[in-house]
This record gives C-alpha cells, structure tokens and sequence, in this order.
C-alpha cells in the first residue's frame, strides 16, 4: 500500500533526513511539501526543498509557501547553530527558487481525499492555518504524523517546552485540541533516534543519498558538544516518516493534549494525563512513549544504504 504524503516542514537537517528516506522507500508518495518559518526563514525552507527534490530526482511535486511567522505574532528565531546558516549543514542551495500558492493545498487535499496522509516535523502554523481555511476536506485526511512536545521528559528550548510547540502553541494546542487521528512524536522517543558518525560515515560510502554527510555533520557537531552524552544527533523529524512503513518500533498511548498557550515559564508545554487511574479522554491523540532503537537502527541504516532498496 502507497503512502500519499503532504509534507509539512521548516526544512532542515532532520527534515531532510526524512525527506531523504521517504525517496528511497517504495510505500511513500510525496505529492507536496508546504515549507514554513522554523528552523530557518520560509524562503530558506522552499529553496531548500527544491533542492533537495532535484537531488532526489523526485519531478513534479509542488513546493509550497507557508507560513512565515507564528499566530502570536511574534518574531521568529531560527536554528542556526544547529541546521546551518541555510539549513542544510554546509550546503548553500546554488539556485533562487519561489515557493507555489498556499491554495494548492486545497487541490491537494481534494485529489487525495479519504487517501492522504499528512506529516508535519515544523511548527503547526501552517498545518493550522489549513484545518481553518479547509476543515471539511481536513475531516478526509486518513490521518496525521506530527513532531511535537514533550512528555515525562524536559524540552529542549525552555524546561518544559520542544521547539514546534513553543514556537507556535497557539497552532500547537488547536490542532491537538481537534483530536481525530494523530499519531504524535514526542522528544521522549525522537531524543533516541540517534544517528552517529558512524553511521553517517557508512551511508556515505554506500552512496545512496548524495551529500548526507556534509548536510548531517554540522547538525551532528552541534549536538555532540551541546549534548555530548547523546554520542550522536537525534533525527527528530525522521520519525514521523518512518512510522509510515515502520509503525511497530513504538510503544503508543491514547490520550488528550493540551498546550500551554499563555505567557510565562510553562508556555508551550505540553500537558496529557499519564496516571494509571486517567480514563480516555474525548479528542485522545496516539502518543508514542517509547522507541524500540534496535529496529530503528536496522531499518533506517537498511533503506539509507542498500542499493537495491
């Protein structure tokens, strides 16, 4: 079975990375990338995936411009310690490129109705937008893989709060609030889909995916001097592309979520009721709490290096 995919991304290096591994799988159909503010301005993140679509040799999929500030309206910060100057590590994409109407959303959405899936690895911004301007054809989307939060573990732009939410939990909360069937990927299992240099090395060799390791090295530089007991970087974002093809690597649990919309230490928080007495909730969301790394390992080392795959 085919996988038909609207990517939604800020296009960096993890995005990448799923982006990368969605092109070498054959149950995953990118028909549309909508690019937003996040780990680098909008107009970085459409530049970077065409790019990247060319390297792929992946024709005829629409780039399209999303959001490029929060619904707070506040100003953007963006991660270029972590993703590079552009977002692609060292790699400058060496050509101008324009994002496509957001309306194309629409006509995405109505093509593919009742056979679409949507991941999102950015801020919900976009993804918010969409469920306002199209809910009736959202109501058609087979289901949800978003990046987002944190549970039972601290976050990794405030004590409390992931960068996705905290940069926009106003799109954030609305989207967890609307229920219906996400499966969300918290920092409590992407913290563990860690790639080494190791791996990046051998993945380099086999030659499957064209300038892995010069995008990869300066996110895996930065996560091994901020964060050295990792020994390596988490791929956040590739997990919710993975669980497409790969979806018994985690542990899940049902449950409702909010987000912490108000000013202070705790906004963007995300808060959901793990007691062994907590009852399902109405709008209960998939949550995958734990990651197997074994067949992480296994599957993503599998597709990013055999030539045959």
């Amino acid at each position: 079975m085919v996988n038909n995919v609207l990517f939604f991304s800020d296009m960096g290096v993890d995005d990448a990375v799923a982006l990368m591994y969605a092109s070498f799988t054959k149950t995953i159909n990118i028909v549309g990338i909508v690019c937003s503010y996040g780990n680098v301005p909008v107009e970085d993140a459409v530049k970077n995936a065409h790019f990247l679509l060319r390297l792929l040799g992946l024709k005829d999929v629409p780039v399209i411009k999303g959001a490029e500030r929060p619904m707070t309206g506040e100003t953007p910060t963006y991660s270029s310690k972590a993703h590079g100057t552009h977002g692609l590590g060292s790699i400058v994409p060496p050509f101008a490129s324009e994002g496509q109407n957001f309306g194309i959303v629409k006509s995405i959405l109505e093509r593919y109705a009742g056979e679409l899936i949507i991941v999102d690895t950015g801020r919900l911004t976009s993804l918010a937008m969409t469920s306002m301007l199209y809910g009736k054809l959202m109501e058609k989307v087979k289901g949800y893989h978003i990046m987002g939060g944190a549970f039972l573990v601290p976050g990794n732009v405030t004590p409390v709060a992931e960068a996705n939410f905290a940069g926009d939990p106003v799109a954030a909360d609305l989207i967890m609030r609307n229920g219906g069937p996400i499966s969300l990927f918290p920092l409590n299992v992407t913290h563990k889909a860690i790639v080494t240099q190791t791996m990046s090395d051998s993945i380099d060799r086999a030659g499957k995916a064209p300038l892995f390791k010069p995008i990869f090295d300066v996110y895996y530089d930065f996560y091994i001097t901020s964060i050295p007991q990792l020994q390596g970087a988490p791929v956040h974002d590739l997990l919710p592309m993975m669980a497409l093809v790969n979806r018994h690597m985690f542990q899940w649990m049902s449950r409702a979520v909010h987000v912490v919309t108000q000013e202070g230490i705790a906004k963007g928080q995300s808060i959901a009721d793990f007691r062994l007495n907590a009852t399902t909730q109405p709008n209960a969301i998939r949550i995958a709490l734990d990651l197997d790394y074994r067949q992480f390992y296994w599957n993503f080392m599998t597709d990013m290096t055999d030539k045959k795959g």
